[in-house]
C-alpha cells in the first residue's frame, strides 16, 4: 500500500506555515485527496488569514488549524503528535529582514527546524519530513562565468543546459542563507544520524494561486498585482537576472513524490524548479504580464540587494531521475494563470517591506 492509498483515518499530514501560500496549495491537494490536513501557522503574514478561511470555506472538517510558533517547542510537539507525515514550510523568508533582524531570523528557520526534528525524532517511528530549503544556500554564484545575452545574463558554460546542480559547493550567503542553510544541513543530517526519513527541497521561485507577493518574496505575484493596479515596479539590479519559476502545481506533485518516496530519499537535498526550460528574467515577466494586462508599468530600476544571484536555475534532473517528476506548467501559461487569479482574486495588499513582525508561520517559496 502506498502513501496515497492510505485511508483518511490512518493519520493526519501535518504543515507548519500551512495557512502560507503553498501550504495552503498542499493542503487543497491533501484534502481534496480524502487526507486529513493539519495547519500550524501564527498568522503573522499579510494574507493567510484569507487562505485558513478559503481552506475552511472549501475543505469543511477536513482542515484543522492550530495557532502557534514554531519557536515553541512545546507547540510543534502537540502538532505533530501522531502525524501520518510532515511538511515544514513556516520559515522567515526574506533576505532583507534576516539582515535588519539576524537573531530573530536564526531562531524560526534554524532553531524552529531543529524543535520540529527534536519532536519527530521522539517518535517510535517517525513520519516522513519533506523540508522547503532555498537556492540561496549556493550563496551569489560568484564563480559562475555570466555573460549579457540580450535581456537576460546567461552561463559562458554548460550550466546553461541543465542549470545548478546539487554539486556545486554550498556558501551561504546572508543571515537568511545561512539560517536555511543550518537547517538544511540538520535535517540531512537527522536523516543519518537517528534515520529520520526526511528530504530537502532547495527550491527557486514558486508562483501560483495564494501567493500575497511582495518585493521581497514571491516577485512574480507582486509585478502582477501591480501591473494590474498600474503602479511602478522597483527592480533591485538592472532586471535582468534570470531565474526558473515553477508553478505551485507542480511543487505540490513533486512533495508527494517525495514523501511517497521518502524512504529512499532519506537525507538528500533535491534542486526544485522549472529549470531551463521555464527560465525568465525579471524584464521578461513584466513584459508577458504587460501584453496580458495590456498596459505596460512604469519600471524602475534600484541598487543590487545582498546576496541576489545574477543567474539561478535549478538542475533538476536528479530528482526527475529517483521519481520520473517534471514540471506541467510552462512559465507563459503560468505567468498568464497568475495574473489571471491575481485579477480575479484581487488580495489585499502586503505590509510595506519591514513594516511586518518576521513570520514564523509563513513558509518559502
Amino acid at each position: 500500500m502506498t502513501l496515497r492509498e492510505i485511508d483518511r483515518g490512518a493519520g493526519r499530514v501535518v504543515i507548519t506555515g500551512g495557512c502560507g501560500f503553498i501550504g495552503t496549495n498542499l493542503a487543497h491537494r491533501l484534502a481534496r485527496d480524502g487526507r486529513p490536513v493539519w495547519l500550524l501557522d501564527n498568522l503573522s503574514r499579510p494574507g493567510v488569514e484569507e487562505n485558513l478561511d478559503w481552506l475552511r470555506a472549501t475543505h469543511e472538517g477536513d482542515v484543522h488549524f492550530q495557532l502557534g510558533d514554531v519557536r515553541d517547542r512545546a507547540a510543534v510537539e502537540r502538532a505533530v503528535a501522531g502525524a501520518q507525515a510532515v511538511f515544514h514550510f513556516a520559515a522567515q523568508v526574506a533576505v532583507t529582514t534576516s539582515v535588519r533582524r539576524p537573531v530573530e531570523d536564526f531562531e524560526i528557520n534554524a532553531l524552529g527546524t531543529l524543535n520540529v526534528l527534536e519532536a519527530l525524532r521522539a517518535r517510535e517511528e517517525p513520519p516522513p519530513l519533506v523540508f522547503t530549503s532555498t537556492n540561496k544556500v549556493y550563496g551569489n554564484l560568484d564563480g559562475l562565468e555570466l555573460a549579457l545575452a540580450g535581456d537576460r545574463y546567461q552561463p559562458v558554460d554548460g550550466f546553461a543546459a541543465h542549470g545548478v546542480g546539487e554539486s556545486i559547493g554550498l556558501d551561504f550567503c546572508s543571515p537568511y542563507g545561512c539560517s536555511k542553510g543550518c537547517a538544511d544541513q540538520y535535517v540531512r543530517d537527522y536523516a543519518r544520524i537517528y534515520g529520520l526519513p526526511a528530504v530537502v527541497f532547495r527550491m527557486s521561485c514558486i508562483y501560483g494561486p495564494h501567493q500575497w507577493g511582495t518585493e521581497d518574496q514571491g516577485w512574480v505575484a507582486h509585478f502582477a498585482r501591480h501591473v494590474l493596479d498600474g503602479r511602478p515596479i522597483t527592480l533591485y539590479g538592472d532586471g535582468r537576472q534570470v531565474r526558473d519559476v515553477l508553478w505551485v502545481e507542480d511543487l505540490v506533485e513533486a512533495m508527494l513524490l517525495a514523501e511517497e518516496h521518502a524512504g529512499q530519499l532519506a537525507g538528500q537535498a533535491f534542486n526544485i524548479g522549472g529549470g531551463p526550460e521555464n527560465a525568465v528574467c525579471l524584464l521578461q515577466v513584466i513584459d508577458r504580464l504587460a501584453a496580458l494586462a495590456g498596459e505596460r508599468p512604469e519600471v524602475r530600476f534600484d541598487d543590487w540587494r545582498p546576496g541576489d544571484q545574477r543567474y539561478y536555475v535549478s538542475d533538476t534532473r536528479r530528482f526527475q531521475a529517483a521519481t520520473g517528476w517534471r514540471p506541467r506548467v510552462g512559465a507563459e501559461e503560468g505567468i498568464e494563470r497568475m495574473l489571471s487569479w491575481m485579477s480575479s482574486e484581487r488580495p489585499p495588499e502586503p505590509a510595506l517591506a519591514g513594516a511586518a513582525p518576521a513570520a514564523a508561520g509563513r513558509q518559502a517559496s
